[in-house]
């Protein structure tokens, strides 16, 4: 075994710490051994695939998004636009994503010096989190959390701390968040509408927020990537709150609001001088990218009202297919008020552990799922054991195939 390869299976007796180790862990990647585990993801569409399943784990869309928007990125390559784009993305994507934001909530930017694209919401948050976050400082996540929050913020060197999401809305704790606030924390990572729990945050629990990054000095980083997929409430924005905007990064992409998840084309905006921090090391991570899709993405920006209410209502009509199958299961149904992820419990099963029921489900009923515990350090996973998730942005064809395998779940068990 060459040395590089005992490193990484083992651990060179000097790099207990080293940064892929500290990012592996941070995504529960890390067994008890020590040794580097496959994604969940990863070992969930392997079983999928070889099983025939319909793969409800992962969340990405089974259909293309507006072809208005493809026809555009075809031309974009027709007409050579397949060089680097700007670092900090074209002109005409800067200026879209600056309207959209003035357009839906009020705010005004200078898409010169306050808007920044990126490879995805992905690299935006690792930009965001490496280059305001390091040793020393702490950064909170709400819990459940999208592993990627673990594995940068684990990259960083920062500490993760966590305020819970419970059952059965899976709001924020308002005491607890207050206790795990400190003059420790420099960063509030704040996913809204919430991976994977399907939660949309309230006004009172986001201006709480906001008092207490005010209070201790903290910098509020958002991922609203789902800010278009709300079933009848609102969606709010940190930066429209008194007294954020000047201490708030706002993420959002292409990617979950149009179905366009492999083009990677993400954006972050606020204050000058955070989104000079951010893209003074994005521009070390991806340069640029996607440069034949960021004016398709622009035009997709520019889309009528329509177009936007009509994401939320299919969606919603999805949601209520998969639920409909779940609740005949005998799971307990979870319904979200946002996102594309459906969450259950499996308790009334008399399943204690989601997590071997996710192995199970792909020969048991043929549908595949994400146990929630992965998503949390040892305590949450506790706490969360007997949920699942389920992602509901595929055809209401397969949907309803998924729904009719699982309403067979409580027999098979």
């Amino acid at each position: 075994m060459s040395r590089t390869d005992r490193t990484l299976a083992q651990g060179h007796p000097g790099s207990t710490d080293a940064p892929w180790r500290r990012a592996a862990a941070g995504a529960n990647l890390l067994g008890a051994d020590g040794r580097l585990d496959a994604t969940i993801f990863e070992e969930i569409t392997t079983l999928a695939v070889r099983t025939g399943a319909i793969n409800l784990g992962q969340g990405f869309p089974d259909e293309d998004g507006p072809r208005i928007m493809a026809e555009a990125a075809r031309d974009a390559i027709a007409s050579g636009a397949n060089q680097y784009a700007p670092g900090k993305g074209i002109p005409a994507l800067r200026e879209a994503i600056a309207a959209h934001q003035q357009r839906f909530y009020g705010l005004e930017l200078d898409p010169d010096s306050q808007v920044v694209v990126t490879t995805g919401a992905t690299e935006a948050i690792a930009a965001a989190l490496l280059a305001l976050t390091g040793p020393g400082d702490e950064v909170l996540t709400f819990e459940p959390f999208y592993d990627s929050y673990g594995a940068v913020i684990g990259l960083s060197g920062a500490t993760h701390t966590t305020s819970p999401l419970a059952a059965p809305d899976f709001h924020p704790d308002l005491e607890a968040l207050e206790a795990a606030v400190s003059d420790r924390t420099r960063a509030i990572l704040v996913n809204n509408p919430h991976n994977p729990m399907g939660s949309v945050f309230t006004r009172a629990e986001l201006t709480r927020i906001v008092e207490l990054a005010n209070r201790h000095d903290a910098i509020i980083i958002t991922d609203e990537v789902y800010e278009h997929l709300t079933f009848g409430v609102e969606h709010i924005p940190v930066a429209t709150l008194p007294g954020a905007a000047e201490r708030t990064l706002t993420i959002s992409s292409a990617g979950k609001t149009f179905s366009f998840t492999g083009w990677k084309v993400g954006w972050v905006s606020g204050p000058a001088e955070l989104v000079a921090a951010v893209r003074t090391v994005k521009q070390f991570l991806s340069y640029s990218s996607g440069t034949p899709f960021q004016p398709a993405v622009a035009a997709g920006l520019a889309l009528e009202q329509e177009f936007f209410n009509g994401i939320s209502s299919s969606l919603q009509a999805k949601r209520d297919i998969l639920a409909e199958g779940l609740r005949a299961a005998g799971l307990e149904v979870f319904l979200p008020e946002g996102t594309y992820f459906i969450n259950v419990d499996a308790a009334p099963l008399g399943v204690t552990d989601a997590t071997a029921l996710a192995y199970r489900l792909p020969e048991l009923v043929g549908v595949a799922a994400i146990p929630v515990p992965v998503f949390c350090h040892p305590e949450g996973a506790e706490r969360t054991k007997s949920l699942l998730r389920f992602a509901f942005c595929k055809r209401a064809e397969v949907l309803e195939e998924a729904a009719s395998r699982l309403a067979g779940l409580r027999e098979r068990l």
